[in-house]
Formats: C-alpha cells, sequence, structure tokens
C-alpha cells in the first residue's frame, strides 16, 4: 500500500449531488484504498459523512468533520480533530474551489463582493489551512501537501477571479515549497483541466440551460486526449502520487492532469 499508516486530511472531501465521482471524494476514497487514515473535511458534513461511510464500507479508517474554511476557528477544529484522533498529520490535501458563478467574466464589472468570496475560499482557505499544518509537519520533520488549482491559472479564460485565485494558489504553494523544504515537506499542485465531475457540469447545466450530455459532448470535444474528458478519478491518482513516497523527491511543481489541453499552448 502506498500510503499504509499515513493520515491525511482532506479538505473538500464531499462533493455536490452528481451521477459521476468529485476530486474531493474519489481523493478520499483512493487514499483510504492505499492504507491511509484519512480525516474528510467539508462545509456539507452530510457530504463528508457519505465520503466516511463509502470508506469505512470498504474498511477503511476515516472520520468525517465538519469545516469552512474561510472561519479560522473552523480551520483550527478540523486540524486538530485530525491530531487528537491520530496525533500526526503526513499529507495535506486541499480541494476547496468555488467560481464567480457567471459574475466575473469582466474585470471592469466584477462585483468586489464577489472577488472577495472567491479569494477567501479559494486562496485565502489554502492559507488558513495550510499556516496550521505546515507547524505539526515541521515539528515531525515530513509531509505532503498537495493543492488542487486548474489549468485555468495557465490557460486564457473568461472567468477573471477564478483565474486570478488559481493562479494564485499556484504561485502560494511554490512558497510553501521553498520554504519548508529545509523540514523535509513537499508542497505541489494538481491542475485540473475539463472533468467530469458534479461540480463542473452541474455548473455548465445551469448557466447554459442545455442537458448534461450535450455539456458533456461538447466539453469532450475540447480534450485532445481521445476526445474525453478526465473524471474525479484523474485528479485522485495523481494526488496519489504526489503524496506517496514515490513523490519523495518532487516539489514545487505544478501538474496539468488535462488531457494534453496545456500542451497545445504556444
Amino acid at each position: 500500500m502506498r500510503l499504509k499508516d499515513k493520515v491525511a486530511l482532506v479538505v473538500g472531501a464531499g462533493q455536490q449531488e452528481g451521477d459521476t465521482v468529485g476530486n474531493g471524494r474519489a481523493t478520499a476514497l483512493l487514499f483510504a484504498r492505499e492504507g491511509a487514515k484519512v480525516v474528510a473535511v467539508d462545509n456539507n458534513l452530510s457530504s463528508a459523512e457519505e465520503t466516511a461511510a463509502m470508506i469505512r464500507a470498504e474498511g477503511g479508517d476515516c472520520a468525517a468533520v465538519r469545516g469552512d474554511v474561510t472561519d479560522n476557528g473552523d480551520c483550527a477544529a478540523f486540524v486538530k480533530a485530525c491530531t487528537d484522533r491520530h496525533g500526526r498529520i503526513d499529507i495535506l490535501h486541499y480541494n476547496v474551489g468555488i467560481t464567480g458563478d457567471g459574475l466575473d467574466n469582466d474585470p471592469m464589472t466584477l462585483p468586489e463582493e464577489v472577488w472577495d468570496r472567491v479569494m477567501d475560499v479559494n486562496l485565502k482557505g489554502l492559507y488558513r489551512t495550510s499556516r496550521l499544518v505546515v507547524p505539526i509537519m515541521r515539528e515531525q520533520r515530513s509531509g505532503a501537501i498537495v493543492a488542487v488549482s486548474s489549468i485555468i491559472a495557465v490557460c486564457a479564460a473568461d472567468r477573471v477571479i477564478y483565474k486570478a485565485s488559481k493562479a494564485g494558489m499556484n504561485a502560494f504553494c511554490h512558497m510553501l515549497a521553498s520554504t519548508n523544504w529545509d523540514y523535509g515537506i513537499r508542497c505541489n499542485v494538481i491542475m485540473p483541466g475539463l472533468m467530469d465531475t458534479p461540480i463542473s457540469i452541474g455548473y455548465r447545466v445551469r448557466r447554459s440551460g442545455v442537458s448534461a450530455d450535450e455539456v458533456r459532448a461538447s466539453r469532450d470535444a475540447q480534450i485532445p486526449l481521445n476526445r474525453k474528458m478526465g473524471t474525479g478519478w484523474d485528479t485522485a491518482h495523481a494526488a496519489l502520487f504526489l503524496a506517496s513516497d514515490e513523490a519523495r523527491f518532487i516539489t514545487g511543481v505544478n501538474l496539468p492532469v488535462d488531457g494534453g489541453m496545456t500542451a497545445r499552448i504556444g
């Protein structure tokens, strides 16, 4: 098992309703299957509990905790819940993100409150969480942080604040890597491309008014590799590699998981 006896704090381990698996839930499940003891955090406790129940049904070890990454008290509470239960944190997986929900297409008309909300969740939430976990990992002299960003950070896009927040995550994680390698802590980023997850498909169905099948067909057509979107499992397998000792010599990396979309840049 690639994560045997590791303790993994998975922030964003629930998911929206849908007929596919989200990045966070897939990652929590895969980590547990590979031997990790998982603490599943989500602002929707019932969804985190569903993830935990799935893991326990497979014989894994998982506790569910409610946590809002925009609340300092919540962040402190779910980190403490993990250390109280297991005494350490080997892996921090940050998989939380929201969009401007169609209000962030033009920087000239972007409402300030939308800017603040998206930055608060996507970027500052990562900051709030990591600044609590890094001291624990420093004391251990080891740890792996994996953050889920997006290829929108490096591609042309019309979602201004979402792009800015994801680019900020990339830069922040680079600094986490460079300021913590003396402590044996690695920090890497996954940049998913077009994925068939409940949040991605559901968002576009709501925005466009077309069916999920039509959304999937349109997105599939944009993928260079086999003309097929990725899934939450593709993100999860990348996270597993980066969290495992197989990636012990990798830090400060932004890894596209996108079926070749960023390979076309330039």
